[in-house]
């Protein structure tokens, strides 16, 4: 076999995940791919077993562009099952281990997946929860299970690889489910067209010692931005399963890590650890963030204490714009989310939806090379959440209003939505308040958010009682919490009389917001 070049195979306008894995496996054997702390993974070693587990999904009867679920703590054997899904020409649909059983349910059953990776801790939580899973194949991430194999049992015999099935650039590639809903959550497909774009960001990637940083979960889009070009460019990728300032620093020191990607809240602990200066982390070259709103204030100590770049990233896990701010670049820019990247564009509509003209604040649409193919059965939610021009070209809707100023950099001024984002997952007020009216004796409920110093955000909540009743807050708060997501949860209830609404009957939560001053 030729020897193939992943730099110059990813100048193509689209290529194959799987070419480029086996590519840094001949090339590159013995380079550390994969290291959770736990287990490691040379590219030789990642590659037999991606294969093996691709070659066994097809198998099972595995069909192109199908969707295989994965539930679990972030660990190598969880990146193997994703990348496997991924060559075997299917679809990964990873699921949030902060949703209830429920909502997980729901996801598997509307990604239509025929298997579960799973570990044993998800496995016990879903199985004592009462709730009735799709009928679907378990295969157990860690241990093996009387009626569910281990993964490394399961999978096909050493030596074995997966047929082409011809996947193209339209064909989905990843299912990621927003989370933050009581319902079930919308599922945001992406293209491999989509991914392939992402995979070609480049920043350094691939270089030799280039070591990539994980303290965010696999089923995150946020760690799929920096996951996903790392693999293609033959990286080595450091997986945390829980994100621990001490043991961030450590790690980050020990690999001598050149890449990273944060949420602000996490480099918010950073900067607040007492011990963070003493810790050698000169190897950084490049930071990103995403996911929430990140002060000026925060990026410009990040900038003062923290070697390398840092690049924040603007975007949703939809697409629609993206926009980069290279704070080191701009450092007089750091209130903005910077430029619109590569082919991206941005413009701002009015309430009606109308073209403003260019420098008007408005609501921000966008489009470029990553926006979502659409939202997983649920067409007219992907029609809500697009814009079309004169030409009927689609275009996404941020859900942000901003302005752009005349050096292109985007200022945002604030939400069109209420959406809540608590260290970088997001929250839908609207969620909380029908699982708060759900309640006995509330007769009326509103959710906002407020400034968290630990979460960047923390969802606060107002009742009004029913005639006669004298609610115990912090008894409600508990009952409505258990009814919620991890990531979804109260921080506090406050009781008022009345919530002020508009002449419409809207509620006023820039008057709630005044209250909480």
């Amino acid at each position: 076999m030729t020897e193939l070049n992943p730099t110059e195979y990813l100048e193509q306008p689209f290529g194959h995940l799987a070419e480029l894995i086996n590519a840094h496996a001949a090339n590159h054997p013995d380079r550390i791919a994969l290291d959770d702390g736990e287990e490691k993974l040379t590219w030789a070693e990642t590659a037999a077993q991606v294969n093996r587990i691709a070659a066994q999904l097809q198998a099972d009867g595995l069909t192109k562009g199908q969707a295989v679920s994965i539930l679990g703590t972030t660990t190598i054997r969880y990146a193997l099952a994703y990348l496997g899904a991924i060559v075997a020409g299917g679809c990964a649909a990873p699921l949030t281990t902060s949703a209830t059983p429920k909502q997980l349910a729901a996801m598997m059953a509307d990604s239509g997946a025929m298997h579960l990776f799973i570990d044993t801790a998800k496995r016990a939580e879903l199985a004592g929860s009462g709730v009735e899973l799709p009928e679907i194949k378990h295969v157990m991430i860690d241990v093996a299970a009387d009626d569910a194999p281990q993964i490394f049992d399961w999978m096909a015999g050493e030596g074995a690889a997966p047929k082409d099935v011809g996947v193209g650039p339209e064909d989905p590639y990843n299912i990621i489910y927003s989370s933050g809903t009581t319902g079930t959550p919308k599922g945001i497909v992406h293209s491999r067209q989509m991914r392939w774009y992402q995979a070609q960001a480049g920043g350094g990637y691939g270089a030799e010692g280039q070591v990539t940083l994980l303290s965010t979960p696999l089923y995150s889009n946020t760690t799929l931005g920096i996951f996903t070009p790392t693999i293609a460019y033959g990286g080595t990728v450091i997986l945390m399963r829980k994100f621990d300032v001490r043991v961030w620093c450590e790690l980050c020191q020990q690999h001598r890590a050149t890449h990273t990607m944060l949420v602000p809240v996490q480099y918010q602990r950073l900067m607040d650890f007492e011990g963070f200066d003493n810790y050698d982390l000169g190897s950084l070259f490049l930071k990103y963030c995403t996911s929430a709103p990140f002060s000026a204030e925060l990026k410009a100590e990040v900038l003062e204490r923290m070697s390398g770049g840092l690049v924040e990233i603007y975007s949703m896990t939809e697409g629609g714009v993206v926009c980069l701010l290279m704070a080191h670049e701009h450092p007089d820019k750091l209130h903005t989310v910077g430029k619109p990247w590569g082919a991206s564009e941005v413009i701002t509509v009015d309430e009606d939806l109308k073209r403003l003209p260019a420098g008007e604040m408005g609501e921000l649409v966008g489009r470029s090379e990553t926006m979502m193919s659409g939202y997983q059965n649920q067409p007219e939610k992907t029609a809500e959440a697009s814009w079309h021009d004169e030409n009927g070209d689609r275009w996404q809707r941020m859900g942000d209003i901003g302005k752009v100023d005349a050096e292109g950099f985007i200022t945002l001024m604030g939400r069109s939505k209420d959406m809540i984002i608590s260290g970088g997952f997001n929250i839908y007020p609207r969620d909380l308040e029908e699982a708060l009216m759900e309640q006995p004796g509330v007769a009326d409920a509103a959710v906002i958010g407020i400034e968290s110093r630990q979460w960047g955000e923390t969802p606060l909540g107002f009742v009004v009682a029913e005639a006669g009743v004298e609610l115990d807050l912090e008894a409600l708060k508990a009952a409505t919490n258990a009814d919620l997501g991890k990531t979804q949860r109260l921080s506090e209830l406050r009781l008022i009389e009345e919530l002020p609404r508009s002449h419409i009957g809207k509620i006023l939560k820039t008057e709630l917001r005044d209250l909480v001053g």
